[in-house]
């Protein structure tokens, strides 16, 4: 299963990228987490089905920190990758 979120709110400057990745190496996924230009944070992650719903789960309310307003969750076509990366 490959999805992309779009994770809005105060989500920048406040480790959810390298929270993201742990998590997601701690579930085996694999993908990517970036900013984007419009100030949210953006995955593209692919996995089984439960570690994806255990990622989304950990996604909505992210690192101490953060304060997630909302999850725009998209169904991709499958993709493989090697890790879990942050891309700048």
């Amino acid at each position: 299963m490959t999805v992309r979120l779009i994770i809005s709110g105060k989500v920048q400057g406040v480790f959810f990228r390298a929270s993201a990745r742990d998590i997601a190496n701690a579930l085996g996924v694999t993908g990517w987490v970036k900013n984007n230009q419009a100030g949210n944070v953006e995955i593209l992650a692919s996995g089984n089905d439960v570690s994806i719903k255990q990622l989304i789960a950990w996604c909505r309310k992210g690192p101490a920190n953060a304060r997630v307003s909302h999850i725009d969750i998209a169904e991709e076509e499958e993709k493989k990758f090697e890790n879990f990366s942050i891309l700048r």
